[in-house]
């Protein structure tokens, strides 16, 4: 069996240290590839992760490769056992099956919302990621109407398309 010289890929909880490369992930993403005009200070979640997303169910996870991110993933206690699936972004060069750092990620989340009583999860996306809609109803996402979601659900302006995984 031939060994391998990458290292894997780590997937641990986000701790302050980590707020620059979770920003260098997400924003050039948002501006650049999808043409999103928006910013790191338009997004007040981004600048106090810990206070918006590691709170009652919720939490963030990064993906690290030798100690860089290249992936993150949050989710949003939005009350009565629910929550929001935000901020799912993978660097270009680590897209696809060949490095599974989405997949990860996303195992990561839904196996910590079990644990933690979560039985819905929502989220919402732009018409843009069409890679992205495709990746959520591969893993059981069924997609629902904007009128559909609960009162809590933080609708971002950019979103247009909405999915729910239910698990209980």
């Amino acid at each position: 069996m031939p060994t391998s010289t990458t290292s894997p890929i780590q997937i641990s909880r986000f701790e302050p240290a980590d707020q620059r490369g979770v920003i260098d992930v997400i924003v050039p993403i948002q501006r650049e590839e999808f043409g999103i005009a928006i910013t790191a200070e338009d997004q007040p979640d981004l600048q106090a992760i810990p206070e918006f997303y590691q709170d009652g169910t919720g939490d963030f996870w990064v993906a690290k490769k030798d100690g860089q991110i290249i992936g993150t993933i949050g989710l949003k206690d939005i009350g009565y056992q629910q929550a929001a699936l935000r901020k799912m972004f993978v660097a270009a060069p680590f897209r696809g099956r060949e490095f599974g750092v989405a997949a990860l990620l996303l195992g990561t989340l839904l196996e910590e919302a079990g644990t933690r009583g979560v039985k819905d999860i929502y989220l919402g996306t732009t018409d843009k990621f069409l890679a992205a809609h495709r990746f959520y109803e591969k893993h059981g996402f069924v997609e629902v109407a904007k009128d559909e979601l609960p009162e809590s659900f933080p609708v971002m302006t950019v979103d247009s398309k909405f999915y729910l995984l239910r698990r209980g």
